[in-house]
């Protein structure tokens, strides 16, 4: 399963002076909501696709006609009513319907990664981050070991140079929803906020395997603020 979570206030557009969330926004035609989901282009025809949208914005219908013109047919949408804690726990929240230890990706709807196909890896771990090497210290990060091991993982803590791109990949849906859960418990947030990135310290505590993927920077585009958005148009 893929799931994108959408349930951000595009307050930096709004701020910025834009009418629309984001992800409604053209870039050369195209909206970002598509650019974005064409990143599993290999997958529209193999995979469920659940949406998780705020109910404002006729979010609804316009994710199902974008869905439609993409050709994806086999997807869900769960339309939130309030703001939540994180994208973390809109995930968790929004898959509160699913009841089995299936496999699930989580990906951003600000951030398009063309082509992208899934590495052998995941066939051979507990959850894996895809990273890129960057500046900066307002990414996820990864403390890398041997063999593309994670030993640790950090939000806004730089640890090395390996910033996550937003592809997060866990092998269990109940393992997620465990690891949260433990998370909620213990207040693990940043300033205020449930990330996904720091979820898989609880796993790699309990001796999980999880992996980071290196990917090039050229293979990633982020169009998550204004002046990201500008640069594409």
């Amino acid at each position: 399963m893929i799931v994108i979570p959408m349930v951000g206030k595009s307050s930096r557009f709004f701020n910025a002076g834009y009418t629309r969330p984001k992800y409604e926004l053209s870039v050369n035609g195209v909206s970002v909501f598509s650019l974005a989901v064409k990143s599993f282009e290999e997958y529209f025809h193999t995979e469920h696709f659940k949406f998780l949208i705020r109910s404002d914005y006729d979010a609804k219908q316009f994710v199902e006609a974008e869905l439609k013109a993409l050709g994806i047919t086999d997807y869900s949408i769960v339309v939130f009513d309030k703001d939540t804690l994180g994208q973390a726990d809109t995930v968790y929240q929004g898959l509160q319907d699913i009841k089995s230890a299936i496999p699930i990706y989580i990906f951003n709807i600000d951030t398009f990664r063309p082509g992208f196909t899934k590495p052998a890896m995941a066939e051979h771990c507990d959850g894996y981050l895809e990273v890129f090497k960057h500046s900066g210290s307002h990414w996820s990060f990864v403390e890398p070991g041997k063999n593309n091991r994670v030993l640790r993982t950090t939000e806004k803590v730089r640890i090395s140079d390996l910033c996550s791109d937003g592809l997060y990949y866990f092998s269990n849906k109940l393992e997620f929803d465990r690891v949260f859960e433990r998370a909620i418990k213990t207040n693990d947030t940043t300033k205020g906020e449930y990330y996904i990135a720091p979820l898989y310290n609880a796993l790699i505590s309990e001796g999980k395997i999880i992996l980071y993927d290196v990917i090039s920077i050229d293979q990633v585009v982020f169009c998550g603020t204004p002046d990201e958005y500008q640069a594409l148009i």
